[in-house]
């Protein structure tokens, strides 16, 4: 019985980086667990974080990327939703998408980023980036279900990059 398990965790240590997501989302404005800076902010300039991606996979034909803050009251509030990013996409520079890319309704009721704005305490906002086996054929304006069920079975990896931001800035 010894043997067979040991035979099955060498199995699972050997093969498990292979399993994990290599795609990485990263961000020169703040370090994954760290407050986003204050122009972030609804109430002040608005304006996205500069947002890195690397190692997208080669079979990615496009990105999605995903804001959101699970601790609103309400339940999980969108901030930002981007599909058709083209998959050679190094970076997002605040308020500039590229051309092909659409962007989504968020709960706001825009097409477009607008940040941080938690009622109380600190919240976590997660920027999370899919890479899709295709482009999607959805317009500008679709909300996150539809976002969602467009990408259903097409996701290739995926990378999280979180940050906080305190209710009084």
């Amino acid at each position: 019985m010894l043997p067979r398990r040991l035979i099955a965790l060498c199995s699972l240590l050997c093969f498990a980086p292979f399993c994990a997501s290599a795609m990485k989302i990263l961000s020169p404005s703040f370090s994954n667990g760290q407050p986003l800076p204050r122009e972030c902010g609804y109430r002040y300039a608005n304006r996205n974080p500069e947002i890195l991606f690397s190692e997208v996979p080669a079979k990615a034909r496009s990105l999605v990327l995903i804001m959101d803050d699970p601790d609103a009251p309400r339940g999980t509030f969108v901030h930002w939703l981007v599909w058709n990013l083209p998959p050679a996409t190094a970076k997002l520079l605040p308020g500039k998408l590229p051309p092909e890319a659409c962007a989504g309704r968020n709960h706001f009721g825009h097409d477009r980023y607008d940040g941080p704005a938690p009622p109380s305490g600190i919240h976590r906002y997660f920027f999370r980036v899919f890479a899709l086996d295709a482009p999607l054929g959805l317009t500008t304006g679709a909300d996150r279900k539809e976002l969602e069920k467009a990408m259903e079975g097409h996701v290739v990896d995926e990378a999280t990059l979180m940050g906080t931001y305190p209710s009084h800035r």
